[in-house]
């Protein structure tokens, strides 16, 4: 849908079009709700409050109806909020604590985007580093989730997976 105006003009024997104007119906704009670098932070802490409710459902409620979810300790992607909650029922039982280590926040219209390094604690004192994104959208007056991918620290990973080898090879030769 757009708004139009022609002025004509008879020249010559023709109508003639002199002058036109189109633009957009208001209401199809896309009205941009600004969102500040502390704003985009509080959301991962509402996210984290959804954590430690022990709820899957209030956890997957942060997150868009189409939303992405890539989890870290699953080789699964999740597309649905049902598929979200199911993801963290397991990850709820060790009762997690998330904070951010680093980050590097980017807004533009109607989206922020939080990349960086967190860190979970768990019930047993346990602590995890991982690598996140987290891809904010604002649908239906409210900032949801619509894209958060998890993953652990590669560093960390390829050590382990060196010492198994070597046990591996120690327990191959005796």
């Amino acid at each position: 849908k757009a708004r139009y105006s022609f002025v004509y003009a008879f020249e010559d024997g023709k109508w003639m079009i002199s002058h036109h104007h189109s633009s957009l119906m208001p209401q199809e704009l896309v009205r941009p709700t600004p969102i500040t670098d502390v704003e985009v932070r509080g959301l991962f802490n509402l996210w984290n409050t959804a954590l430690a409710t022990g709820d899957p459902e209030q956890v997957a409620a942060r997150y868009s109806e189409d939303a992405v979810l890539l989890p870290t300790l699953s080789d699964s992607a999740r597309y649905t909020n049902d598929q979200i909650a199911d993801y963290f029922v397991g990850f709820l039982r060790k009762k997690p604590d998330g904070k951010i280590i680093e980050g590097n926040i980017k807004t533009g219209a109607n989206w922020a985007q939080d990349a960086g390094i967190y860190e979970f604690t768990f019930e047993d004192g346990s602590k995890v580093q991982g690598r996140y994104s987290f891809v904010y959208t604002y649908e239906n007056g409210e900032w949801k989730i619509s894209n958060h991918h998890s993953s652990i620290m590669p560093e960390g990973a390829v050590s382990a997976m060196k010492k198994v080898a070597e046990l591996e090879r120690t327990v191959d030769v005796a």
